[in-house]
C-alpha cells in the first residue's frame, strides 16, 4: 500500500509539473493534500533518479522539467494506476454480487444502499444488472459502503 501511495503521489507530481513547470512546492502540496516536506522528498527522489530536472527561472523561482525518462515513468505509473483501479473495480463488484446473491437467496428483491462515492456507484450498477430495486425502507437488507468496503446487513422477516 505504501508503494502504491508513493506511486500515486509521484504520478500526480509529474502530471502537475507537466501542466505547469513553474508550479511551487507549496502549490503541489496543496493539490496533493500533503506537507511541503513530502513534496520536497518526492521531488528530490525524482531528480536523483533523473526523471525531473530543475532550472532556475528567476532569483527565487524554480522551473521543473520532466525528462524523457520522467515521461516514460509517468506512462508506467499511469498504466499501473489504471490496472489497480480495474482490480479494485473487479474485486468490489465480485463482493457486491456475492452480497446480492445472498439477498436474493433470502427472498428479497430490493436493498437499501447506505454510502456514497464510486464504490456506491458500483453497487447501484450491480443492483440494476441483477434486477434488485434500491429502496429507502428500513426493513430491506442494507448494503453499507464505508470507504472501499461493502458490508451486507440483513434485516426484516427474511433475513434475521
Amino acid at each position: 500500500m505504501v508503494a502504491s501511495t508513493e506511486n500515486a503521489r509521484e504520478l500526480a507530481l509529474l502530471e502537475n509539473i507537466e501542466r505547469d513547470p513553474d508550479i511551487t512546492q507549496v502549490s503541489l502540496a496543496g493539490q496533493l493534500g500533503v506537507a511541503v516536506g513530502t513534496v520536497n522528498w518526492h521531488l528530490k527522489r525524482l531528480i536523483a533518479k533523473g526523471y525531473v530536472k530543475i532550472k532556475r527561472a528567476e532569483r527565487k523561482k524554480l522551473r521543473y522539467i520532466i525528462t524523457p525518462e520522467g515521461i516514460a515513468l509517468r506512462t508506467l505509473l499511469t498504466m499501473d494506476y489504471i490496472e489497480q483501479q480495474f482490480l479494485l473495480y473487479r474485486n468490489t463488484r465480485k463482493r457486491v454480487l456475492e452480497h446480492l446473491d445472498a439477498i436474493q437467496q433470502a427472498g428479497y428483491t430490493c436493498v437499501r444502499l447506505v454510502g456514497e462515492g464510486e464504490i456506491a456507484e458500483i453497487c447501484k450498477l450491480s443492483c440494476l444488472e441483477r434486477g434488485i430495486t434500491l429502496v429507502v425502507v428500513d426493513s430491506a437488507p442494507v448494503l453499507e459502503v464505508t470507504g472501499l468496503n461493502v458490508a451486507l446487513h440483513m434485516g426484516g422477516p427474511h433475513g434475521q
